[in-house]
């Protein structure tokens, strides 16, 4: 079996969720009466550490993208479900902004600006990830494609 996996982290969307969960908390203690507030801005916190560090990985199986922080948290993709994977320099703005982004036919997992693995899905949705060497991983991925088309 071949495989390939790069972890990608925002250590500025992890640490500021962190900081902010923290917060929160403690303002949620100190001030009463607003704890549906306080959830809300608990749970938009969690969502900047669990969505700011994702390992991405190819494999036989397809592309799977997971929460380092939350492993359950995790997006896979069979390759019978992509038509073909390419890379490209991409940023945030183009994908929506930072973290998990979904927008019409297209959902993103945005970090940082540069490298990014996209693939075309039967669907004709595309999915990104921005990741170092997209280009291994678009090669592989497009190579198990042809050998599932293939089958």
């Amino acid at each position: 079996m071949t495989g390939w996996s790069r972890t990608v982290v925002a250590g500025w969307m992890v640490a500021l969720g962190a900081v902010s969960a923290v917060g929160f908390v403690v303002a949620a203690v100190l001030v009463a009466g607003q704890p549906a507030l306080f959830l809300w801005l608990l749970v938009a916190s969690a969502a900047l550490v669990i969505t700011g560090a994702v390992r991405v990985t190819v494999t036989d199986r397809g592309v799977t993208v997971h929460s380092l922080v939350l492993p359950l948290a995790r997006r896979r993709i069979p390759h019978s479900r992509i038509r073909q994977a390419s890379a490209k320099r991409s940023r945030p703005q183009e994908l929506g902004g930072w973290g998990y982004r979904w927008m019409p036919g297209r959902t993103a997992v945005s970090l940082r600006a540069g490298d990014a693995l996209w693939l075309e899905l039967a669907s004709g949705k595309f999915f990104v990830v921005t990741v170092d060497d997209a280009a291994e991983a678009a090669a592989l991925v497009n190579d198990y494609v042809m050998r599932t088309a293939d089958k």
